[in-house]
């Protein structure tokens, strides 16, 4: 935390007791019944009945916004007495909704209609003179962060990018290709937002699987989500000359090089591609750690990307590749060719990822990235743990 920021955001205004009174307001609020779901129907409808006119920034269905909005609540106020980690999420909160048409000045409205939202769920006899000053100092303080961050971003909004390429690898996998406007300047390992156009309005995060280029080159892997909103037309209805938007940056998982320790990489289906980007990144350098890369899926044609991988491998002797399922065979439902290993490479292994790595002991003296489905990194950072495995040493990305 800077002291421009302490100064001009008011981190200052935040003491314990301040902390507290916002803390335990919202825990009660998540542990009553349907307390969720009231609270942000009840934030969205103070909002729009103050600014109506905000209302044609969001999409028609917002069931899954209201969803992610109580959870960044949660985590901003689980984490205020923690600047350095809280500030850089709200400073990428800020940046990333102005794909949205948002700016400073929606985020300050926001912070009245939150306090309203509030004082309407804890009644009169809970919402005392100190409780609202402490709400009103600690979503001053938020919204600010979030204010400054999104008025004084120099990357665009995002990103108009062409489809080039659509390949169904699978009923409910496809890798598309596109060709952006510009040169996006991500990390291998960060994420993005997409927008299709046959879901407007409707923004999913996917990560790139191959290393930013000056040639505005960008490839995703897209796994159908049952019962999803985007995630099936981006499987099923894409198709060449569409035209995406792609939102800067987001996230910060990498391999810290000044640490000098090996790497393990524990992939999850589609949960491959931030990790296949930076293998593919690495693989353009003279000098790198070992890693060992385990790519998992349920069953043996989850694993469609192994030709690339042990490609990659067969030049790079820094990289491992193995292959984890958790069923021994393709499901009934299955029509493709079987896929054979690729000769030479590591046998295919079998269960659970987290429990088939931790075989292999804790791997403390590695970094760790894990990426997959909530499921699967929640289950493999127990199977770690329970091996004794420090966390401090592992990075995923946000659930």
């Amino acid at each position: 935390m800077t002291v421009d920021s302490v100064n001009r955001w008011g981190w200052r205004l935040l003491d314990a007791r301040t902390i507290s009174l916002v803390r335990t307001g919202f825990k009660s609020v998540v542990a009553a019944q349907d307390g969720p779901a009231r609270l942000s129907r009840s934030f969205y409808a103070h909002l729009f009945a103050e600014y109506p006119d905000f209302r044609t920034l969001f999409p028609a269905s917002m069931d899954a916004l209201r969803e992610h909005f109580v959870l960044a609540l949660g985590y901003v106020f689980e984490h205020l007495d923690d600047t350095d980690r809280v500030e850089p999420f709200l400073e990428q909160l800020g940046r990333d909704h102005r794909k949205h048409g948002i700016s400073g000045a929606h985020f300050r409205a926001g912070s009245s209609a939150l306090i309203s939202a509030f004082r309407a769920f804890a009644g009169n006899e809970v919402w005392t003179d100190e409780v609202e000053t402490a709400w009103t100092d600690a979503l001053t303080v938020v919204s600010n962060a979030m204010a400054d961050a999104a008025d004084n971003d120099e990357l665009p909004p995002f990103w108009s990018a062409t489809v080039v390429e659509h390949q169904r690898l699978l009923d409910d996998l496809a890798v598309v290709r596109l060709k952006t406007d510009g040169e996006i300047p991500y990390f291998p390992g960060q994420y993005v937002s997409v927008q299709i156009p046959q879901r407007p309005k409707l923004w999913r995060y996917l990560s790139p699987a191959i290393p930013s280029n000056p040639y505005g080159e960008i490839e995703f892997h897209v796994r159908r989500v049952s019962g999803g909103w985007v995630s099936p037309a981006m499987v099923t209805e894409t198709a060449v000359g569409d035209r995406w938007s792609i939102s800067p940056p987001l996230g910060g998982m990498h391999i810290d090089r000044a640490i000098r320790e090996d790497v393990l990489m524990i992939a999850g289906g589609t949960g491959l591609a931030p990790l296949r980007a930076q293998v593919m990144e690495m693989a353009q350098r003279s000098n790198n750690p070992r890693v060992h890369l385990f790519v998992s899926g349920t069953y043996p044609c989850d694993l469609y990307d192994l030709d690339t991988l042990w490609q990659l491998s067969l030049s790079n002797p820094w990289l491992t590749v193995v292959p984890v399922t958790e069923e021994l065979e393709n499901p009934w439902w299955y029509s493709g060719q079987p896929r054979e290993l690729p000769w030479g490479m590591h046998h295919r292994l079998h269960g659970p990822v987290g429990k088939v790595v931790t075989r292999f002991g804790s791997w403390a003296d590695r970094q760790i990235q894990i990426c997959g489905s909530p499921a699967m990194v929640r289950t493999t950072l127990y199977a770690l743990r329970k091996v004794g495995t420090p966390m401090e040493h592992i990075q995923h990305d946000p659930f």
